[in-house]
């Protein structure tokens, strides 16, 4: 029994989530820590109007989840591509991962 409470728990997240909802996985190389980029984010995914969260990589890339219209995803995409005044995007690799509709909002993930 407690499979099937299981079960009906993960159909009632994803239902939560809306149908024309995307989530991309976006990381962001070059001159991208240490330049604000990840408030530069912040600013850019509350202007696109997508959820999710943005950190440093040990690396020295950013890694950023975007979740929202496709239209939103792309707009948000486009503004990391440009970065802050002080960054140099060498490169952005983006993954489609499945949206999982748990972001309020978006933030800096330490």
């Amino acid at each position: 029994m407690a499979g099937i409470a299981g079960v009906e728990l993960l159909l009632v997240s994803i239902a939560s989530v809306p149908a024309m909802t995307i989530a991309r996985r976006f990381t962001v190389s070059g001159r991208v820590q240490g330049v604000g980029f990840r408030y530069f984010a912040i600013r850019a995914a509350r202007q696109a109007g997508v959820f999710g969260t943005v950190r440093n990589l040990p690396d020295g890339t950013v890694e950023a989840i975007a979740e929202g219209s496709e239209s939103a995803v792309v707009e948000f995409r486009n503004a990391l591509e440009r970065g802050p005044s002080y960054s140099h995007v060498a490169r952005v690799d983006e993954v489609e991962i499945q949206p999982s509709g748990r972001y309020a909002g978006f933030e800096v993930e330490f």
